[in-house]
């Protein structure tokens, strides 16, 4: 299952409220990645038209994007390189781990103090900063397509290890607020029938690594911790028509296995909230919020027919960062938790200037 894709929300761009974006972000900054592409064209040098013909020209393309982060209706740009993606805040909010072409790098949200944290020919991805903020957890793999396993590196640089090893990819590594907790982690095996999606666990460290879920010919993919355990997606994590999910958690060692949403329509985690109690997921035609537990389920905003998203709490858990994508244009909004308004994060900047792509994976700046 692709775990970070561009989201399609049609319904939103209506509720568009520029003047209240101030207020929307002041949470913290709302940082993504942006990357957009036009053609120059320019007198070829050195060489001289003769006498009634045009002069030769040549035509390029430019590409340009970096990391960008908006906040109380201002838009910076932090990075200059286009290949910088897939951000994500460390839990004191003072420190951005990305990728840029197949490395993992830190920045301070200002855009300063950036590091390069880790080099070689593997393609590192999917950089999470763990809950004490020394150590970045990422996934790596000797070439695109092949399998992947999870390493971590210090959160300044150095102390590269391999945390976790074996047949399967391992990926979509997540924390919860306390490092004693551990990390969960998908494993994608391979097999006669198309192979199996499984969740573990392992300790930072990287000891005591064992399988929690094991169901076959199921998924268990998407998995985050929440107040009382794992919230995870149970399904065909394969994108296409026979794709389906349902929503369960267990407790953190795989025991007492609970639907929590279930029945007509697929169900897709999305995100957690941070004080653990609320779950973010998509269904079919909507974005949803629920109190985990027996509670009942509230749509904030419509879909669009076989639209997928991905989307982010604020540190607050009222609001909800997402990318509005209408007419191949892309914004960048905030939804209300309470009543699913929705306001534009970058109002008054051309977000969709030229062959502009935002994101996929977009992240709230936690605040004290």
């Amino acid at each position: 299952m692709q775990r970070k894709i561009l989201i399609s929300l049609i319904a939103l761009v209506s509720l568009v409220l520029p003047a209240a974006a101030s207020a929307a972000s002041s949470t913290g900054a709302v940082v993504f990645s942006r990357v957009s592409q036009h053609t120059e064209t320019k007198k070829v040098e050195g060489e001289t038209p003769k006498p009634g013909e045009e002069p030769k020209t040549e035509t390029k393309t430019v590409v340009e994007g970096g990391l960008f982060a908006v906040r109380d209706g201002r838009l910076n740009q932090l990075t200059e390189d286009p290949t910088d993606t897939e951000p994500a805040f460390s839990p004191d909010g003072r420190t951005i781990a990305f990728v840029r072409g197949g490395d993992v790098y830190s920045v301070r949200p200002d855009g300063s103090g950036q590091r390069r944290l880790t080099s070689g020919p593997e393609l590192d991805s999917a950089p999470v900063i763990a809950p004490n903020g020394k150590v970045v957890v990422f996934e790596r793999r000797s070439a695109v397509g092949a399998e992947g396993d999870l390493y971590t590196v210090g959160a300044t640089g150095g102390g590269l290890h391999q945390l976790t090893s074996g047949p399967g990819d391992d990926h979509s590594a997540a924390f919860g607020e306390e490092v004693s907790r551990g990390i969960v982690f998908v494993r994608s095996s391979a097999g006669p029938e198309g192979g199996n999606d499984d969740l573990s666990w392992v300790r930072l460290s990287g000891a005591g690594q064992r399988r929690l879920t094991f169901t076959r010919g199921v998924d268990e993919f998407a998995p985050r911790w929440f107040a009382g355990g794992i919230v995870f997606s149970r399904g065909e994590s394969t994108p296409g028509p026979a794709a389906y999910a349902d929503v369960y958690t267990m407790l953190g060692n795989g025991t007492k296995v609970k639907s929590q949403v279930a029945g007509v329509g697929s169900a897709y985690v999305e995100d957690v909230s941070p004080d653990g109690h609320t779950l973010l997921f998509r269904r079919d035609q909507g974005l949803w919020a629920k109190r985990i537990g027996p509670a009942r389920a509230h749509k904030l905003t419509e879909l669009p027919d076989g639209s997928q998203t991905t989307s982010v709490f604020s540190s607050d858990g009222q609001r909800v960062a997402a990318i509005v994508e209408l007419e191949e244009e892309q914004r960048l909004v905030s939804i209300s938790v309470a009543n699913g308004a929705s306001v534009q994060l970058a109002a008054g900047y051309d977000l969709a200037e030229g062959a502009s792509e935002i994101g996929p994976v977009i992240d709230w700046q936690p605040t004290r």
